[in-house]
C-alpha cells in the first residue's frame, strides 16, 4: 500500500515540530517535505528549527532542507501550523494548486463552504469539499481546518451530551495553558504569580465554533446549533493542558449519574474506523474530587482524550464540570493529523503523481 506524503507548513514553529514528531512511524503518512518562512528556507531542518521536544529529531526530518512556502512542494498532503498573519493567503494558494491543506490556522474556519472538524463529533462535515471545490475552482485541491485549542477539547464532551439531552446554554471558564501562545509566548514577569485574564480573539472563537461543529449538515450548507454560549478566557501558568469549567443548560432533564454515563459511553467515527491517531476512549471520565489536573491528565489516551471530572449539579443551570484537553495535540497538531486520516480514509486524497486514488484502509 503506497503511503501519503505529507508537506508541513510552519514546519519550525511549536505546531509544527508536534507534527512532525507524532508523524514518525505513522502507518499512513510520511513526511517529504517542511516549509517554513524565508529565514528559515534553505536551511538544514536541525538547524533552522528551535526543537522544545524531549525526544531528539527524527533523523529523516532533521536532514531535510526547509523549503519556502510555495505551492511546489515534494507532497500529496499538507498540514499546515502557519502563523494566522500568512496562513489565509499561502493555504488558498496551495488549495488553488491541488494540494489538500489540513489547516491549525483560524483564518478559513467559520467559512461557510470550509470543514471544522472534530472526527468524533462531526465527520459528515467533509462533504463540504465538495461545494469548496466547485465553487472555488481548486480541482483536487482543498481546504478543512481543526478548531481553537479550547474548543477542540470542549465539543468533544459537548457532543454526547448533546445528543442525548440537547444543550441550550453553555458558560464556560477556561484556564490556558502558555504553549498555546507559541514560543517563547507571554513573558515569564507577565504570567509568574500571576493569571491573565485576557488572550485575544479567544472568547470570539469559544463562542462561535462550537455551534458551527455542533451544526447540522444541510444541502452543503451547516446550520449552527442552536445554543448560547458565554466565554471567559485566561491564560495561566501551566506549560501544557487546557482546563475548563463548564456549565451547562440542558434542554431535557439529566442526573449527573446521566451525564456521567454518557460521556463515558461516547464513542465516534474515529474508533469505529480505528483511525491510527484515535484514542480508545475519546472522552475518560475521573471521580476523584480533585482531577483532572493538567500535570496529571493532559497526556491520557497520547494527549487525545478529553479527561472530565467533578461532574455535578449545577445550581444556576443544570449540570456542571470540568475537562481538560492538550493544547498542542488534541487542540492543535494531533487534531489536523486525525482530521487528516479522516479525509484518506473516505478517499478524498490523491496521490499527485497519478490520477488514482490510493486506498487507505485501517487495515
Amino acid at each position: 500500500m503506497k503511503r501519503y506524503r505529507i508537506g508541513v507548513l510552519g514546519a519550525t514553529g511549536t505546531v509544527g515540530q508536534q507534527i512532525v514528531h507524532r508523524l514518525r512511524n505513522h502507518p499512513w503518512f510520511s513526511v517529504t517535505s517542511l516549509a517554513a518562512s524565508d529565514r528559515s528556507a534553505g536551511k538544514h531542518y536541525s538547524e533552522a528549527v528551535h526543537w522544545r521536544i524531549p525526544e531528539r529529531i527524527p533523523e529523516e526530518a532533521a536532514s531535510m532542507i526547509v523549503r519556502p512556502l510555495s505551492a511546489n512542494l515534494d507532497c500529496d498532503i499538507c498540514l499546515s501550523a502557519l502563523d494566522a498573519s500568512v496562513a489565509g493567503e499561502a493555504e488558498e494558494e496551495f488549495a488553488r494548486a491541488g494540494y489538500p491543506v489540513i489547516s491549525n490556522s483560524r483564518n478559513h474556519r467559520m467559512d461557510s463552504d470550509v470543514p471544522l472538524l472534530v472526527p468524533e463529533v462531526n465527520p459528515s462535515h467533509i462533504a463540504l469539499v465538495e461545494r469548496q471545490r466547485a465553487s472555488r475552482g481548486f480541482g483536487s485541491g482543498f481546504m478543512a481546518t481543526n478548531p481553537n485549542c479550547s474548543t477542540a477539547g470542549l465539543v468533544v464532551a459537548l457532543k454526547p451530551l448533546h445528543d442525548a439531552f440537547g444543550i441550550e446554554a453553555i458558560s464556560v471558564v477556561t484556564m490556558q495553558a502558555l504553549s498555546g501562545a507559541g514560543f517563547p509566548g507571554v513573558a515569564s514577569l507577565d504570567v509568574t504569580d500571576n493569571l491573565i485574564p485576557h488572550i485575544a480573539g479567544e472568547e470570539d472563537k469559544l463562542e462561535t465554533e462550537p455551534r458551527k461543529i455542533l451544526g447540522e449538515l444541510r444541502d452543503g450548507f451547516v446550520s449552527d446549533a442552536n445554543i448560547r454560549i458565554s466565554a471567559h478566557c485566561n491564560r495561566v501558568p501551566v506549560i501544557d493542558g487546557h482546563t475548563e469549567s463548564v456549565s451547562l443548560k440542558l434542554r431535557h432533564r439529566a442526573t449527573p449519574q446521566d451525564v456521567s454515563a454518557a460521556l463515558r459511553e461516547f464513542t465516534g467515527e474515529p474508533q469505529r474506523l480505528g483511525l491510527p491517531s484515535a484514542p480508545a476512549q475519546p472522552i475518560e471520565v475521573r471521580d476523584e474530587a480533585d482531577r483532572p489536573q493538567p500535570r496529571l491528565d493532559r497526556d491520557a489516551g497520547d494527549g487525545m482524550s478529553v479527561v472530565v471530572g467533578r461532574v455535578r449539579a449545577c445550581p444556576v443551570f443544570d449540570i456542571r464540570f470540568t475537562l481538560l484537553s492538550h493544547n498542542l495535540i488534541r487542540g492543535a497538531a494531533g487534531a489536523a493529523i486525525l482530521n487528516a486520516e479522516l479525509f484518506a480514509h473516505a478517499g478524498y486524497f490523491a496521490a499527485r503523481d497519478s490520477a488514482e486514488l490510493v486506498s487507505v484502509t485501517a487495515s
